[in-house]
């Protein structure tokens, strides 16, 4: 009964052992996994920065046709409404 007792501890001291290990194996997978959610976020932006310089130097270039003109207009006006939106809480 002793002999078993001391397998049963045995083996339960092995499965928290390894239960610590996957603990730290799922955080620093965790991590991972964050950090790739950040620069996705950061590309994106990037992305989106470098899609209006497109359109502003398609607008320079007067290379818009009419439905990119508009698409351009809507975003630009959105923006500054974003602005005018900042101001305001700032004036507050």
């Amino acid at each position: 009964m002793e002999q078993q007792l001391k397998r049963v501890n045995d083996k339960l001291q092995q499965l928290l052992r390894q239960y610590r290990v996957l603990q730290k194996d799922n955080e620093r997978l965790n991590n991972a996994v964050k950090q790739y959610h950040d620069k996705e976020k950061e590309q994106e932006r990037q992305i989106e920065e470098l899609t209006i310089r497109v359109q502003v130097l398609k607008m320079a270039a007067m290379q818009m046709d009419e439905a990119d003109k508009k698409a351009f207009e809507k975003k630009i006006n959105r923006y500054i409404k974003e602005v005018d939106k900042c101001i305001n809480y700032l004036g507050e």
